[in-house]
């Protein structure tokens, strides 16, 4: 009965994280270079169980084979599918026809990667995130209005990407620059969540979570039914 409040514990977590993904999804439906995410979940180890009931005297060790707790997040997939493109006219939007990801120095001096291309120009007339990070051209220098060299590059595992928020990565995985990457100016990749999938997706974890609170009010009723016969011996 204890067992099942455990497992039951594990299913409301994983429902929970997958309610904060989706809302965080859903949330980026309208930011630029966004990329959708999708948890997958994955059943934990298989454990040996045992009691000491065997022999003549119930006090040698009984093996009862094996058995499993309940799942858990296995990781998160990144949709790698291109975002339309959107048409602003504005010289300092870019978008990336083609795969790959702007290269930008972040603050803390390493390169994130982001296929957010509004970017702006500073004073010394450089290419810049609107959060003021550098971007970066083919010779790892900050990309100049007058010759606008991006630096775009993709991943031997995409799926080691790490996100730092806000539509940027970082990655150790290798780094290989795209040869003569298509670049549209004057446009913009737009969020590549399906907003459809995602009320969909909200719908059936809501259900779930529902069909656990059921499960976890009749547990509690049987064992505060259970408590309550024992009390009468």
């Amino acid at each position: 009965m204890i067992r099942a409040f455990d497992t039951l514990t594990k299913n409301f977590d994983i429902l929970q994280k997958r309610q904060e993904n989706i809302s965080s999804n859903m949330a980026n439906s309208q930011t630029t270079g966004y990329q959708s995410k999708q948890l997958f979940q994955q059943t934990l180890r298989e454990v040996e169980i045992h009691n000491y009931q065997n022999g003549a005297r119930l006090d040698q060790r009984n093996d009862l084979g094996t058995f499993t707790f309940g799942n858990e997040i296995g990781g998160i997939n990144l949709n790698m599918e291109k975002g339309a493109f959107e048409e602003t006219g504005r010289p300092t939007d870019f978008a990336i026809g083609t795969e790959g990801y702007f290269a930008v120095r972040l603050p803390n001096g390493q390169t994130g990667y982001t296929r957010n291309g509004n970017f702006v120009l500073n004073d010394q007339n450089q290419y810049t995130t609107q959060e003021g990070y550098l971007v970066l051209g083919g010779n790892n220098q900050p990309v100049l209005a007058e010759n606008p060299n991006f630096q775009v590059v993709t991943f031997a595992n995409p799926q080691a990407l790490t996100s730092e928020g806000n539509t940027y990565f970082q990655s150790n995985a290798a780094v290989q620059a795209v040869e003569n990457p298509r670049v549209f100016q004057g446009y913009l990749e737009t969020s590549n969540v399906t907003v459809a999938d995602e009320m969909v997706a909200m719908i059936q974890t809501s259900r779930e979570f529902e069909a656990n609170q059921k499960v976890l009010s009749t547990t509690n009723e049987t064992l505060r039914k259970t408590v309550n016969e024992l009390g009468r011996f």
